[in-house]
């Protein structure tokens, strides 16, 4: 448990952009006293012939598992929770002695404690296509009458952001409540704080509920910007569908017992779309608490997006791996906040900066590498340059070393530095973000930081100045895959690909609870920050969108219209590159770039019903008790059709290939035109062949089903353990649908 605690708290300090950089561990000794209470998530199974009447009825036979009186030589346990919608179980303090004497209790099936998982604008709605008044906004109607769920740090509810002007009511389904009284309205309709079993709502004190919230679907609000930049009209994805706040996590992180009570609590309340902007390792799915979460809120008809994760670019790092779930990973805008630095060589170098000041100096001032005399000093910790002579001088810092990049220009402007260089290190490659440096700063890629570096060393005078250049758009080889985003493959569940989508998440400008200088303002107030928790609502408010325009498709058939009508081209129209400027594989982009002006209209879905998750739960091996924790009810493998995993009829392949040929099925669903036909167009290389059987599909109706054959067969002898990817695409030359699916095979 203490390296569990430990590792927990590691990945919330590196995992997100966004986190607060203030992380104390607390104090771990004597975890395993018999009578010291933890908060345990506890397993149960419903008795054969119960009957309960309702949620009280459950909750007193909860309580039955729980010791009758407090223990003598301890603390008091308690129960903190009682789930009933995604979870058969409940969440209690509880000593390691009772959990041992739950154990002989009939109906009890497992505890574990609970962990702790981290958090992971103007102009990006009009870069993904939406317009008012025009296209999918005006298809859509805005997303009105859907219900968007957020679980994050909870809201500032008096923000303009949240404004119900042109708002409808709630629609009569809507069960939830709002405990922030009159401050509440047609736009915000439920706010609720789970946070240790409180029961009143917080003001948002961390920003990053509000900035999700207003990103998924945050009404227009004229003139938005911060210090004057990204200025617009600001909006979210759907910015007329309502909002309904689960207050969940504060800064340090998330308890999970309060993830499933929002989850739970959201289920009955009645939402469509649940948006959840962080995550944890990569856990077995019966153990993954988001994952048993949103299995049974898809049962209920339920979308559930959640973000990739910030641990990129490193391979096999995704948090949310349900295939159930719409894993979403980051990638850039075309607009940058643009800052370059000039050397005194006449070299410049394009970086950016959210603070943009029109009183620095245009001359040459020295400039000075951080770790040119020591190299502990490069990465501008706290009080490393207070034996280095930087006063008055540009300082050049390394990104890392486990010190947040605003911290870094403290360090500069404690030591008296007049301006901050900040350079990528290697893995971070050209992936630049615009951050609120508390001096004149730039932050450039790591191929300028060499150049720069080179220029220092080739003279004893090095001097350079930055330029503010302000908002700059026009960036075709937008979008890029950035460097943060958690990559693929699955480590859960392999032979599913994810991440299933990229989204914006770089430089998002949206609400924030204060102004950026950090005073409370009663005006509107925005922030511009980075994170797959910034891409995460983005899709979550473009399924609100598709829920609004097609009421009666399933979460399933949401994420296939996603999926299937991605992007895999910039600007450019060339393949969509990674942080080295280099094509992004299917492992960091998924399925490609959201394209919400064709996922309105898909022509063909992949669909799946919550059943279908069984076969392919069975497949993975978990036992009948484990698929019973996610599914919420009883389950025989011995009785289900067991399948691999890469036979689940999923919007995309990743199967692992040796010698022998695998074929596997899928079906698609006719969502366009009734009379169409189509054909299939592989894309793959020449080491795997793949047939398709029949290559054409004709369809003579609304909703008509057909099945269709993939077999794969490794033709040459390309090296083991090495991936392969390609597309298979049905295209519908008459109605112009181009329905793709992203492949990955790796060969054995």
């Amino acid at each position: 448990m203490a390296f569990m605690l430990i590792l927990n708290l590691i990945l919330m300090f590196n995992s997100s952009p966004t986190v607060a950089e203030k992380i104390k561990i607390p104090f771990l000794a004597h975890v395993n006293e018999p009578n010291m209470l933890k908060t345990y998530i506890v397993h149960v199974k419903l008795p054969d012939d119960g009957a309960f009447s309702g949620p009280e009825d459950v909750r007193r036979w909860y309580q039955t598992f729980l010791p009758t009186t407090a223990n003598s030589d301890g603390p008091s346990s308690c129960m903190v929770y009682s789930y009933h919608n995604v979870v058969t179980g409940f969440a209690a303090r509880l000593s390691m002695k009772e959990v041992k004497a739950m154990e002989e209790i009939d109906g009890f099936v497992s505890a574990r404690p609970q962990r702790v998982l981290p958090l992971h604008t103007t102009h990006s709605p009009s870069f993904m296509g939406l317009r008012q008044n025009l296209g999918v906004w005006s298809g859509s109607n805005y997303g009105k009458g859907v219900i968007v769920g957020v679980l994050d740090t909870g809201i500032t509810p008096n923000h303009p952001s949240f404004s119900d002007e042109g708002m409808p009511p709630p629609p009569a389904k809507w069960r939830g409540k709002c405990e922030f009284g009159p401050m509440c309205n047609k736009k915000l309709i439920g706010a609720r704080n789970f946070q240790s079993g409180q029961t009143k709502p917080q003001f948002d004190e961390a920003g990053h509920g509000t900035h999700t919230a207003s990103t998924a679907a945050g009404n227009f609000v004229k003139g938005a910007n911060v210090f004057g930049q990204a200025n617009g009209t600001a909006s979210g994805m759907a910015p007329l569908a309502h909002l309904a706040i689960y207050q969940v996590c504060s800064e340090s992180g998330c308890n999970e017992i309060d993830i499933l009570a929002a989850m739970d609590a959201a289920v009955e309340d009645g939402v469509d779309v649940l948006s959840l902007s962080l995550g944890g390792p990569s856990f077995p799915f019966y153990a993954d608490s988001v994952a048993v979460g949103a299995f049974g809120a898809i049962q209920k008809g339920i979308f559930v997006s959640c973000s990739a994760g910030n641990a990129g670019p490193v391979s096999a790092s995704l948090s949310n791996e349900a295939p159930w779930i719409l894993t979403v990973g980051a990638s850039t805008l075309d607009r940058s906040i643009r800052a370059t630095a000039k050397l005194g060589n006449m070299e410049e170098y394009d970086g950016e900066s959210l603070v943009q000041p029109s009183d620095f100096p245009s001359t040459m001032l020295p400039l000075v590498y951080a770790g040119m005399s020591n190299p502990d000093s490069a990465s501008c910790g706290p009080r490393s340059l207070n034996n280095i002579d930087v006063k008055g001088k540009v300082v050049v810092c390394e990104r890392g070393g486990g010190i947040g990049r605003i911290a870094k220009g403290r360090t500069v402007k404690d030591a008296g530095g007049a301006a901050l260089i900040l350079v990528n290190q290697e893995k971070d490659g050209y992936s630049t973000l615009s951050d609120a440096h508390v001096l004149p700063a730039t932050h450039v890629s790591y191929a300028a930081g060499v150049e720069i570096k080179v220029y220092i060393n080739s003279t004893k005078t090095p001097v350079a100045t930055i330029l503010f250049k302000g908002t700059v758009i026009g960036d075709n080889y937008a979008p890029k895959v950035t460097s943060f985003s958690s990559r693929g493959p699955s480590l859960t569940s392999p032979g599913i690909l994810k991440p299933d989508i990229i989204g914006p998440g770089v430089s998002i400008l949206a609400a924030w609870p204060v102004s950026v200088e950090g005073k409370p303002d009663t005006s509107s107030t925005f922030n511009v920050i980075s994170g797959t928790s910034m891409s995460c609502p983005h899709l979550s408010g473009i399924a609100a969108l598709l829920k609004s325009a097609h009421p009666d498709w399933s979460p399933a058939a949401i994420k296939s219209a996603i999926m299937t009508t991605a992007h895999s081209r910039n600007l450019k129209h060339e393949p969509i590159l990674d942080e080295r400027m280099l094509p992004a594989d299917v492992f960091a982009i998924g399925a490609g770039h959201v394209n919400p002006l064709t996922a309105i209209n898909p022509g063909l879905i992949y669909d799946l019903k919550p059943d279908d998750y069984i076969p392919y739960l069975c497949g993975l091996g978990y036992t009948d008790q484990e698929i019973g924790f996610i599914i919420s009810r009883k389950v025989k493998c011995s009785d289900a059709s067991s399948i691999p995993e890469a036979q689940l009829n999923y919007p995309s392949f990743s199967i692992t290939l040796g010698s022998s040929n695998q074929t596997y099925s899928r079906t698609v669903t006719n969502v366009g035109q009734a009379n169409s036909s189509y054909f299939c167009i592989v894309t793959m290389p020449k080491s795997v062949g793949v047939t398709v059987n029949p290559r054409r599909l004709v369809f003579s109706k609304v909703n008509q089903r057909m099945k269709f054959h993939v077999t794969f067969s490794h033709l040459d002898t390309t090296p083991a353990s090495s991936f392969v990817q390609g597309t298979l695409m049905w295209a519908s030359f008459e109605s112009r649908h181009y329905v793709r699916s992203p492949i990955s095979v790796k060969l054995s």
